[in-house]
């Protein structure tokens, strides 16, 4: 089991390196098309349904449904890409939104946003390792890291909801 995982690992340091360095420099694309819906509710959204997803997960396998919990967890990583993807398509065609709260609620905001962008890239090799752990039937090793992955992703998954919450007074 160990050398069937251990061939994941180079794949597992690479994504957890190559997609928060591409996210933070397609940041800096700018294209000028005006996209046909706003983007921001809808990622916001599928940062919610992921953490119900997520929730639900941990129920299914609590209660011995395994492939309820396979197909869930391959739904949650399936949203999480999808976010990303519409998330960078959003920055790259838009001017970044300034939070206009002042005051203690906008160092509220500030630690929300602050912790939601670090966790989001802290939490990529967990997800990959769990992920790996679970497709490699390394499953004590999966249940041992589930037990960070979890809280760490749905932390994610909340705070961006919540930070779309709290900015979106401030679109224009």
């Amino acid at each position: 089991m160990e050398q069937t995982s251990n061939k994941y690992n180079k794949w597992i340091v690479v994504l957890s390196v190559v997609i928060p360095l591409a996210v933070a420099g397609l940041f800096n694309v700018k294209i000028d098309v005006e996209l046909p819906v706003f983007l921001p509710p809808i990622y916001a959204s599928i940062n919610a349904f992921t953490a119900l997803v997520l929730i639900v997960a941990v129920w299914a396998i609590k209660n011995n449904k395994r492939n309820l919990h396979e197909g869930l967890m391959k739904t949650a990583i399936l949203c999480s890409v999808i976010f990303l993807v519409l998330y960078v398509l959003y920055h790259m065609t838009s001017d970044s939104t300034k939070y206009g709260g002042e005051g203690a609620i906008k160092y509220v905001y500030l630690f929300i946003l602050l912790t939601h962008i670090l966790l989001s890239i802290i939490v990529i090799p967990f997800v990959l390792i769990t992920y790996v752990r679970a497709i490699t039937n390394n499953f004590e090793k999966h249940k041992k890291i589930a037990k960070f992955t979890f809280p760490l992703w749905l932390y994610v998954a909340v705070s961006g909801v919540v930070v779309y919450l709290m900015i979106s007074p401030y679109y224009q």
